[in-house]
């Protein structure tokens, strides 16, 4: 065991001056050409033996390349890391920007010497340097490819892009570090770099159409693939959105009561799918139980057009859309229909309301209705870093797609004081439902649609922000 002790120390050591060595090549290749750098004075500036450098290094070459090399893999490699848990392309670029721009400031030294050899190409570790380059300019041209491809970022010259806003970041970096920006000044002055490029690869050239939502950012409660989803549609209008998942989607407890009326002998007149989860586990557990649907005999009603989409996307032929995306809505269309008697299935959340049911029953409609999903709350772990995203950024409206999303928003910031958490923030409804959840809590809904969609939300958030103006 002592061995072990005196190796580890030994090898942290010999770390500890790898490090020292480093750093002082670092300053001074940064502050002189490269052939004008001796080991000599590497050793010297170090205050260390110049045989100790040569343990570490053969030469002076390997010396510059590592520490080139060095700071280029942290970077890159941390930039993959961060990148990897983002779940749209503008907070991929975000990250990209704003963490290209902080590494740089923090360490001056490498930026100098790395601004050199952009301008230098003509040193013999011309070659190894530019692939270190090329691998950090791939993450970016990754991010504005599959951004054009989502439709979020105008269709580029995408190399010439990329090289313009790495140029862009570093003018910033050496415009900070010539007049000596604090770290809080860092902080404001890396968000306008990102605005700056994010409005240059959202808009034409030639165009002067304004995004609507620019400089917002907006909270989305929903599923984690919901959220994504929605976010997509706002990120469009140039929101800064923050995915808050508060909802994950479950089976239920027991599938006999949907089991023994999709195997029943009693016929289906109406089959009403009220949201695009509902159709999907519908469909799965079909398949499991190998039941085959006769659309052909009973007519299908789909509430939203998300939900007819999905129905679509599974060869679900749908009757009826209704006008009014609510249980309203359903009972009104249906309404035009002799209900006597007749058979309603509505495979429905564990948490489904009961007016629907209490309308068509009223009608002489006949209701069956079964859970296809549950509705839970996610695990504190699987919003962490939604938590901190949170605290870190400022938001300007939150924005609630169901009674659940709200409660469990609550449950999972432990919020006692829901009127006095929301006092500072905007926050939209996207009906009439969830709207009343949240009053219920003494919290004011500023933005409600008259259409009850994702569309018609951000439509209605659009014009909130313009009457404000």
């Amino acid at each position: 065991m002592p061995t072990l002790i005196k190796k580890t120390n030994r090898d942290e050591k010999k770390g500890l001056t790898r490090e020292r060595i480093i750093d002082s090549a670092s300053q001074l290749f940064s502050q002189n050409n490269y052939h004008e750098v001796m080991i000599e004075d590497v050793a010297k500036n170090a205050n260390i033996a110049k045989g100790t450098v040569y343990n570490y290094f053969e030469s002076k070459e390997e010396l510059y390349f590592s520490l080139i090399e060095q700071k280029m893999s942290s970077l890159t490699n941390s930039l993959i890391e961060k990148i990897g848990g983002e779940n749209n392309k503008v907070n991929s670029l975000h990250v990209f920007v704003l963490h290209n721009y902080m590494f740089m400031m923090k360490y001056q030294n490498f930026f100098r010497i790395y601004q050199k050899e952009s301008f230098n190409k003509q040193n013999e570790l011309c070659n190894e340097i530019t692939l270190l380059e090329n691998r950090l300019k791939k993450l970016l041209i990754d991010i504005i490819t599959e951004g054009e491809k989502e439709g979020v970022f105008r269709k580029t010259d995408v190399e010439l892009t990329t090289e313009l806003i790495l140029g862009s970041i570093f003018a910033a970096v050496n415009n900070g570090i010539v007049k000596g920006f604090s770290k809080e000044h860092l902080k404001t002055e890396r968000e306008k770099l990102f605005n700056f490029i994010l409005q240059s690869l959202y808009l034409d050239r030639d165009s002067n159409y304004s995004l609507p939502l620019f400089g917002k950012t907006i909270v989305i409660t929903r599923t984690i693939e919901q959220s994504n989803e929605s976010a997509l549609s706002f990120i469009k209008q140039g929101a800064d959105i923050i995915v808050f998942p508060t909802l994950d989607i479950v089976p239920p407890e027991n599938w006999k009561p949907f089991d023994e009326i999709i195997l029943g002998k009693d016929k289906i007149d109406f089959i009403i799918f009220t949201s695009k989860h509902a159709v999907e586990m519908f469909v799965k557990r079909c398949n499991e139980i190998k039941k085959r649907i006769d659309y052909s005999n009973l007519k299908v009603v789909a509430v939203g057009n998300k939900t007819a989409t999905t129905c679509n996307e599974f060869n679900i032929p749908v009757s009826i859309i209704p006008k009014t995306f609510s249980g309203e809505g359903v009972v009104e269309e249906l309404s035009k229909y002799d209900l006597k008697n007749k058979k309603v299935f509505i495979p429905k959340s564990a948490i489904g309301r009961e007016e629907l049911p209490l309308g068509l029953t009223a009608r002489g409609a006949i209701l069956k209705s079964a859970s296809v999903y549950n509705v839970t709350l996610p695990s504190k772990e699987t919003v962490t870093k939604n938590i901190n995203k949170l605290k870190e950024k400022k938001p300007d409206m939150f924005v609630f797609t169901s009674p659940s999303t709200f409660k469990n928003f609550l449950k999972l910031l432990d919020i006692t004081n829901p009127a006095q958490y929301f006092s500072c923030y905007s926050v939209a409804s996207i009906g009439p439902t969830t709207k009343s959840a949240i009053e219920l809590k003494n919290v004011s809904v500023d933005v409600m649609p008259e259409e009850y969609t994702i569309n018609g939300l951000i439509n209605a958030i659009i014009n909130y922000y313009k009457e404000k103006k």
